[in-house]
């Protein structure tokens, strides 16, 4: 599971605002993209997973579940019900769609890796003003903490099942107990939640960490907006 890992590396030291900025960026030169340009936007999340400490392939390994999703896309768009039951001109379609997502999640992973949950919280207030952005920013910030908590339930849940002799039984059974064991799990959380943020008096405006650019983030803007206006461009 990807998680903010402390660390000196440029990305790290980077805005939040800035980074979001070239995410943006980079994700709609990207869906935008094929060939070699395509190959370029891989090259450079590759380079940003892996200045932040990360190996791009534990990065991926991260996604499986959403990478095994895409590859079955293909599979579906190239089936026809009727002769010739597959059409390679639709999967190879379908096939290059899902290549344009495997970068921006790759980047993803590298701003998940070099940034703290407050500081994405921080940059999402400030940007967006008023009651919504701080409705935004506290549901991202939750949400960021609390999925590995739900991963580790349900992979806790998985293997007291294995434990008693569970993994020998139809797929079928084996979801019939994880589902309702993992939804009960999850609603303890989230009660767990609730009374935690009670007693800490939760705010909707906290004190948020201080965000100021330097030079590298002004650079990094500029980049995304290169990449945002790419595709016109090159249309």
């Amino acid at each position: 599971m990807l998680t903010y890992s402390p660390g000196d590396s440029p990305i790290h030291r980077l805005d939040p605002r800035s980074k979001l900025c070239f995410q943006f960026g980079f994700a709609i030169a990207a869906l935008f993209s094929s060939g070699p340009r395509l190959a370029a936007l891989f090259v450079v999340a590759a380079l940003a997973v892996s200045v932040t400490g990360l190996s791009p392939l534990r990065a991926l390994w991260s996604y499986r579940v959403v990478l095994v999703v895409l590859a079955i896309a293909p599979l579906i768009a190239g089936f026809t019900p009727g002769p010739p039951w597959f059409r390679l001109d639709r999967a190879a379609e379908s096939l290059r769609a899902v290549a344009r997502v495997v970068p921006i999640l790759l980047l993803s992973a590298a701003y998940i890796r070099a940034t703290p949950v407050r500081e994405t919280r921080a940059a999402i207030q400030r940007t967006i003003p008023g009651r919504a952005g701080q409705l935004l920013g506290t549901g991202v910030a939750l949400t960021i903490r609390f999925v590995p908590v739900l991963r580790e339930d349900v992979r806790e849940v998985r293997d007291a099942i294995a434990a008693r002799g569970g993994d020998r039984r139809p797929v079928h059974e084996r979801a019939g107990r994880l589902v309702p064991l993992s939804i009960r799990r999850a609603l303890a959380r989230s009660d767990e939640l609730a009374v935690a943020l009670e007693a800490r008096c939760f705010a909707w405006n906290p004190t948020l960490p201080r965000l100021q650019f330097s030079r590298p983030d002004y650079l990094v803007v500029g980049a995304a907006v290169v990449l945002t206006v790419s595709p016109l461009v090159s249309g």
